[in-house]
């Protein structure tokens, strides 16, 4: 397997700023695979254990729910609830539906940073300073001090800016957009959270800089970087960074709501300049599963890099999780890994992953439900 693998990512390497004629992603992983004949299905109990989640979701206030596993080739996609409350029609049994995967979105902002680190136009320890000068400058913070590693490792003690002058909803609707340099402007305006490295939180901050250092290394934009580099290889059809201003969902997609003050409000439209590249990311449960498959098996880093993006530190959240660069990881009871991320947007849930025995799974929901067992989802998406 690790021929293939590796001979794919020099593949990539090779065509990085072309897009690649599918045919040609689609022979080599042919020779790498057995055929489609002796590909198992989910197994039924599995899709059963998984519906359960799902209507627990539901009952719980999600106004929407989709579940997309995964396993060894096979990939079926469960549903519950509805598309939008004022149409009111079930959410289709297909993998094409839209939604908002926010936080997500750092798994691939890291794997680009971490493909730099491959080409040797970034070091992991190396001073921020080096690439954006003159930027991190506050009360305590010191470009010098922090590490791109740290960045995306959220050890990077940045501000954290609990509140903001608009939601993404809110300036959706009045057709405020941002650049990251206003973004960083008011956050570093607060004082730094703690000296670099001392702990770990969890921080938008580290990522809205951690694309902003991919765009100064590279010249071209995040967009650009992220299309050439992970949605054409992977043939990631349904998964887009919206641009500035693109408030709206495409079609076909889930519509998001919020509870606010016991109301079901819905907040579908989002200013993607504000979270960026921390989290604007929209995309579907297949592409997901796509996409983690491929980052675990080597095909989006090689494998000297994966093993950084997997080298962390527990959350301090008490449930096993593990936050390494940009991806989250703990062991399942069935003894399998999870490697994933979860997300969360207004309106807007999720969690994606995979392990490197084949299996993926997407859990994505729309409401604001008031259970979200994630250990049971990971059991239910990967164990069964």
């Amino acid at each position: 397997m690790w021929l293939c693998t590796s001979a794919f990512y020099r593949l990539l390497m090779l065509k990085r700023r072309l897009v690649l004629p599918m045919c040609a992603i689609a022979l080599l992983l042919t020779s790498c695979t057995t055929s489609s004949a002796d590909a198992p299905v989910v197994a039924p109990a599995r899709l059963d254990s998984v519906r359960a989640d799902l209507a627990e979701l539901i009952g719980s206030g999600a106004v929407g729910a989709v579940a997309t596993i995964t396993d060894n080739g096979a990939t079926a996609v469960v549903t519950a609830g509805v598309t939008d409350l004022v149409e009111g029609a079930p959410i289709p049994d297909d993998r094409a539906q839209h939604v908002r995967v926010g936080s997500i979105t750092k798994t691939f902002t890291a794997a680009i940073v971490l493909q730099l680190v491959e080409e040797g136009l970034v070091v992991l320890d190396a001073p921020v300073e080096r690439y954006l000068p003159g930027l991190l400058r506050g009360d305590g913070v010191d470009a010098n001090a922090i590490t791109v590693r740290q960045l995306l490792g959220h050890r990077s003690g940045l501000p954290l800016p609990r509140t903001f002058e608009l939601t993404e909803h809110q300036a959706a609707v009045l057709g405020r957009t941002f650049t990251p340099e206003e973004e960083m402007t008011f956050i570093l305006g607060l004082p730094a959270e703690f000296a670099p490295g001392a702990r770990f939180q969890y921080n938008n901050t580290n990522y809205l800089v951690a694309g902003m250092l991919i765009e100064a290394v590279t010249g071209r934009s995040y967009s650009a970087e992220l299309t050439d580099r992970i949605i054409a290889p992977l043939g990631l059809s349904h998964t887009y960074l919206p641009t500035t201003g693109e408030t709206g969902l495409r079609s076909p997609h889930l519509s998001g709501y919020t509870t606010v003050d016991g109301n079901v409000v819905d907040e579908t439209l989002m200013e993607p300049s504000l979270p960026w590249t921390s989290g604007a990311l929209v995309s579907t449960g297949a592409d997901l599963n796509r996409f983690y498959l491929a980052l675990v098996s080597g095909q989006v880093v090689p494998p000297a890099q994966l093993r950084h993006m997997l080298d962390g530190v527990d959350m301090g959240e008490g449930n096993g999780m593990s936050y390494g660069l940009g991806i989250g990881y703990t062991q399942l009871p069935c003894g399998t890994r999870f490697i994933g991320h979860t997300g969360n947007v207004r309106g807007f849930g999720a969690i994606a992953g995979a392990t490197t025995t084949g299996r993926a799974f997407t859990y994505s929901y729309t409401g604001t439900p008031t259970t979200t067992t994630m250990s049971t989802w990971l059991t239910s998406g990967l164990c069964g």
